[in-house]
């Protein structure tokens, strides 16, 4: 399995300070997180995609393409990347020069996003929303894997013999997860593409995201990818950990009461009871995030949100040291006990191209030789 965080780059006001960052020091804070995500041992760091304040990311690759210089190892993801209202001929170029730049340590998340005026920024309907990230997601699917593409559509001008450079690195495009919180019908052309599902299961009850996923492998298998549990599927979470539970709800209920997304609704122990939001000692993350396989199976990538509703960069950091030193090392044997051998590993570039060269190898004609006449 693999480890990571993400981000959505708010910029919130600290409840118990009244500081407010500037987007200058919330951007900084980003590449600090992602840097020490890889310094603990994390195998993901992924930023979300928006265009509207409070939020700074709305350049994701500019800011993995920075991170990717400073880094070795760590995988660099979007958390979201719009499809709907980015045009996929950019999407093509762009990440496949992160993919080189990066050599390889690169996949993305599509998604609709959650914020209808973007939209009509970029042009388009947000009554068009599913339909434009099927045929979006069409589109740059063909252009990362044929060198010619002819393309006529709804949404944008057709392409007569377009080449996207740069072609993919080592010939294998970015891997892509299709990420939703509602839709089916994401599920659903996730699984048409054998490409990976990310259930942000953070706000609701986990009985809806078992269904989702749940649809998500049934139609996976039924497009013939492989059986139901060899699915790609990702979760997301939430946590916030002290030595122990009273310290740590002591000091995240400010910024739960406050937080822009979730303040001033459910309270924050209604919250942890029905969510994955978990507010306790490292031993309680680890105890609740181990149930998820008995909701959802066994599953590839698993992404914590840390460093929101204005918690201080430092304090975020304190997290993950404990995420990286406490929590992953044991989630990463316990989800490993037990494992079925056919359940695939999360997602690398390296293990895909050996893939792909395994299969062309295995279609190779057979030559036998034998002796000479």
């Amino acid at each position: 399995m693999q480890f990571g965080i993400f981000s959505v780059g708010d910029v919130t006001t600290d409840p118990t300070t009244g500081t407010t960052p500037s987007e200058h020091e919330r951007i900084k804070a980003m590449v600090a997180i992602a840097l020490k995500a890889e310094e603990v041992g994390l195998d993901v760091f992924a930023t979300g995609e928006h265009h509207n304040p409070p939020f700074v990311p709305s350049s994701p690759t500019t800011m993995l393409g920075y991170i990717a210089a400073r880094t070795e190892r760590i995988i660099l993801s979007t958390a979201t990347t719009l499809i709907t209202t980015n045009d996929p001929v950019k999407i093509a170029e762009d990440f496949a020069m992160l993919q080189h730049l990066a050599g390889g340590r690169v996949d993305l998340m599509m998604g609709r996003g959650n914020t209808g005026p973007v939209y009509p920024w970029f042009g388009q309907d947000i009554r068009q929303g599913i339909p434009l990230a099927v045929e979006n997601y069409a589109l740059l699917h063909r252009l990362w894997r044929e060198d010619v593409v002819d393309w006529q559509g709804r949404f944008r001008t057709p392409l007569q013999g377009f080449t996207a450079t740069p072609r993919p690195l080592d010939g294998v495009p970015p891997f892509v997860w299709h990420g939703s919180i509602r839709s089916p019908e994401i599920a659903e052309q996730a699984a048409y593409y054998g490409d990976g599902f990310f259930a942000n299961n953070i706000f609701w009850p986990k009985e809806h995201f078992i269904r989702l996923i749940g649809l998500y492998r049934e139609r996976f298998a039924h497009y013939g990818h492989g059986a139901p549990e060899q699915a790609i599927v990702g979760l997301g979470g939430q946590v916030f950990m002290r030595r122990n539970s009273q310290d740590a709800v002591r000091e995240f209920r400010p910024y739960f009461d406050n937080a822009p997304v979730y303040g001033h609704g459910p309270s924050l122990e209604e919250f942890t009871e029905q969510t994955p939001l978990t507010v306790g000692s490292p031993q309680e993350v680890i105890d609740k995030t181990l149930t998820f396989r008995e909701s959802f199976g066994d599953y590839q990538r698993q992404l914590f949100l840390m460093d929101h509703a204005g918690l201080p960069l430092k304090t975020v950091l304190e997290q993950l040291d404990i995420l990286g030193e406490e929590v992953v090392p044991v989630l990463r044997k316990e989800f490993a006990s037990g494992r079925p051998a056919q359940v695939p590993d999360g997602p690398t570039h390296a293990a895909r191209v050996a893939h792909r060269d395994a299969e062309a190898a295995a279609q190779e004609p057979q030559v036998t030789t034998g002796p000479s006449s």
